[in-house]
Parts: structure tokens; sequence; C-alpha cells
């Protein structure tokens, strides 16, 4: 554990800097889902030394990355039933972001055509109808093509994103969103100006998919890249994965063609394990160190939240207001105050 909280630099003198800093640590867990209110505050600050959330919107803005919903939500996917469950807007649905010029991973989860709208309101639904037209669309056009008040269109929009069928130019927009501070204004009807964000709005999916078998190849490469290490159980957290054996038949194949190796890295597990050629040495390496006593504190939302997966004891919910700490990589008992939960560890061997 203390490895892999190195290799995602959450450990105090990995961390990166600046906007090339941002830029690789998105890259790192890009595909991993997590509350949208935890990437700031808690996740990206905790990789990044000196983490500026306008070094984020430059990032979205300029294209290099996009961000959004990339497991359906329940009820977008219930066609067939009584229509009863409904997406709901909330500040913990789970969002991640993509790095565009090595998305090839992304694979929709949903079937196109009318079951893309079931289990939305009227509002979002209209919404969802104008963007599928009109493309890309500032809030003030969705406004007024619509015929929606700013915060009808507020509420819309934020429940496409969590019903996975939206996304926008920049982070901004789904800060405004999340902040209730930005949201002050709405319900005042068309009169009133809430402080949304000025970028576009867009579908998420648009245009035609990755090949499949590209796209599995491109899942193995970013978990390889996330946690150096991969094996079946590892991946519990992960939400838009497709099949193990699908994953094992290109694992395979790349350790064939000698881009990566295979081995028994992890103990306490069955099954085939693989990792970067980087991550194996780097792990032969940590072994020689001394412990120091160090104390390193995540959020429980965090991609390094592996307890209770790669080491026996509790596992702790993905809750963006829980955290789990370790020191020299073995869980301990911090201030309860702090409301930190208490696990026992195994490890890497």
């Amino acid at each position: 554990m203390n490895w892999q909280l190195r290799w995602q630099h959450v450990a105090p003198g990995t961390q990166l800097l600046g906007e090339r800093g941002t830029l690789e640590a998105l890259r790192q867990i890009q595909g991993f889902e997590a509350p949208a209110n935890s990437w700031e505050s808690q996740i990206l600050k905790q990789r990044i030394a000196d983490f500026d959330p306008k070094v984020l919107d430059h990032l979205c803005l300029t294209g290099a990355v996009g961000w959004g919903r990339l497991s359906p939500h329940p009820a977008t996917l219930e066609a067939f039933t009584d229509g009863k469950r409904r997406v709901i807007p909330t500040s913990i649905a789970p969002i991640t972001f993509f790095v565009r010029e090595d998305a090839d991973w992304m694979i929709p989860r949903r079937a196109a055509g009318e079951a893309q709208v079931t289990g939305l309101g009227a509002d979002a639904a209209a919404v969802l109808r104008f963007l599928g037209q009109r493309g890309a669309s500032f809030f003030a056009d969705i406004v007024r093509g619509t015929g929606k008040l700013k915060s009808e269109v507020e509420t819309a929009l934020w429940e496409l994103v969590a019903a996975g069928l939206l996304t926008a130019d920049g982070f901004d927009n789904l800060r405004a969103l999340i902040d209730p501070k930005r949201r002050s204004g709405q319900g005042s009807g068309r009169s009133s100006r809430p402080r949304h964000s000025a970028g576009r709005w867009s579908l998420l999916y648009s245009g035609e998919t990755q090949e499949h078998g590209r796209a599995v190849e491109a899942i193995s490469w970013m978990l390889l890249g996330r946690y150096g290490i991969v094996f079946r159980e590892l991946l519990t957290r992960e939400t838009i994965l497709p099949k193990w054996r699908e994953l094992l038949i290109t694992l395979r194949r790349l350790e064939d063609r000698g881009e990566i190796r295979g081995g028994r890295f992890v103990s306490g597990f069955l099954g085939e394990q693989f990792a970067l050629p980087v991550a194996v040495e780097s792990l032969r390496a940590l072994r020689n160190q001394q412990p120091s006593g160090e104390i390193i504190t995540v959020s429980a939302a965090d991609p390094v939240n592996l307890a209770g997966i790669v080491f026996p004891g509790e596992r702790v919910p993905a809750n963006s207001g829980r955290r789990v700490a370790f020191r020299d990589g073995v869980a301990v008992q911090p201030d309860e105050r702090a409301n930190v939960i208490r696990m026992t560890a195994g490890g890497l061997t």
C-alpha cells in the first residue's frame, strides 16, 4: 500500500506541479468515477501540490480534458419498467475525467434512442432533445430555445449530468451546479440571473464509437497506468470496465509482445497479475526503504482507497465525507472526530 500511495502521487514528495502535473494526474486517474464534489477539494488537491482550479478550467476549455459520468444511471436503463425510478440531481453523482487525445477506452454503456430519456423529468427531456437537435449550446441559448425558466434549465442540466448524458466545455459549468452559492439566484422566474458558467453544454457521446477490441486494449493501458499492477480483485471499484475475461486476453497479449510483465506481485490473491516494467522496478526499490512513521490521510472517494480490497479489513465506502489514514502504508487509528476508519493491513510482496 505504501508503494501505491507513491505510484499515484498521493504521498508527500511525489506530488505533481503546475499544468503539466495536473494533466499527468488526470491521465493517471481518468476513467475512475468519484463523487463530483470530491474531485477538486480531495482527489486532485491530494496529487497536485499547487493545485489551481483555473488550471483545470484551462485544460477543459482548450479541449485537452473532458469530464462526465460514463457509467449509466440505473434509471436511464429501465426502458421496460413502470418508469417510477427517477434521476435525482446530486453533488455526489459519480463523474470522471478523460484526456481527449487518448480516450479510445471510452465505450458508451447505454443504447441510443428513446431509452436514453427513461427516468428523466420533463425539463431534462426537453433540454436533451434541444441539445440533440442543436448541438453544443450556451446556457442562454438553451433557455431561449426550450422556453424554460433559468432555474428549470439549471436543474435539468444537473439532472442530465447525473444521468451520464451531458458534459460541458469547462469544469466550471459543473462547479456552478455543485456550489449552492453559485445557484442562489434560482427560483425567481425569468428575471433571475444565477451565476452559471459561460461554457457550452453538449451531449457526452456523439459520433462513432471506438472499435471494441481497440477500446479494451486502451482500457488495459489505462488501468496499468493507474495502478502499475493489475489483477482482478484490484478492479472492484472500477465502474466502466468490460468483462475481466476480455481484459485478461488483452493483458496476456501485451505480455506476449513484451510490453508488460506477468507474475506474482501482490500476495494473497489467486489468478494472474500483470504489471508495467517500471512499476516492478520501483516496487523492488521501495522494499529496501526503512519505515519513517509518515501518516498519509486520503478521502475514501480517492482511487487509492483500496481498504478491504488489497489487504484484509473493513471496506470503506467511497464517500467523499469519510477519510482513510495510513502510517507507512499500514492503516492506523486516527482521531475519531475526523471520521477516519480503522483498518488492518496486508500488503505488497
